[in-house]
Parts: structure tokens; sequence; C-alpha cells
């Protein structure tokens, strides 16, 4: 499986990104999908999550009510939607999937990663 998330750029402030991570090479309506985080000298930090049919969903409490994780399952993607962003936000986000399918918030527990996607949140 290959995951490449995209999106990411410079954005000010209380400002919006939407990203997008695309799969390829496997059965992606089937596996549970995560967004993560990485800031400069920090660990790789949970954002959010959501279950492979969609309906269910996870967010870190750091994002929660600004951010928003979708799927299309008929497009192979996964969004994360980010609004009110802060610089506490500035990090590379990466996109993960899970083969269980369900909703996991620990870097272990995911099989595939993606390339990442870096967000920089200026003031």
């Amino acid at each position: 499986v290959q995951l490449q998330a995209f999106g990411g750029g410079l954005v000010q402030v209380g400002g919006s990104l939407r990203l997008s991570c695309a799969a390829s090479g496997g059965t992606f309506s089937s596996y549970g999908m995560g967004w993560f985080r990485q800031a400069p000298g920090k660990e790789r930090e949970f954002v959010a999550a959501i279950k492979w049919s969609g309906g269910s969903t996870y967010y870190a409490d750091s994002v929660k009510g600004r951010f928003t994780i979708s799927r299309d399952n008929a497009k192979n993607t996964v969004y994360l939607q980010m609004n009110s962003l802060k610089p506490g936000d500035t990090a590379v986000y990466y996109c993960a999937a899970v083969r269980s399918g369900l909703i996991a918030a620990g870097t272990s527990t995911y099989d595939y990663w993606g390339q990442g996607t870096l967000v920089t949140v200026s003031s």
C-alpha cells in the first residue's frame, strides 16, 4: 500500500488548510486511517483517525473542534480539514493506514505510512 499526503503549505494564524492522502495498491475501503504530525524536535503525535466505514472518528484534544477527518472510499482518499490554525499546529503531517479497519491512536498500531506534508502556521 502506498500513501501520498499532500495539501500542506504556509498559512496564517486562524487560516484553514485541507490535507489529502491518496492510497493505492491496497484495499483502502477496509483500512482504518489516521493523521499524525511531528513538529521539529518532538515525537510524532496522533491527530485524528477514522474507521474504515467513515462512521466513527476520533481526535486528539488539541485539535478537537478545529480539525475534521473524512474519507471518500470511492476515491481512495482521506482528508483532514484544518480550521482555526495555530502556530502550535506547525508540523509535518503524515497519513497512515491500519489493516484492522478500526480507529487507532498509537503510532505502532498502523501498518502503512505516507511520506508527510509540511504545514507551517505563521503568526
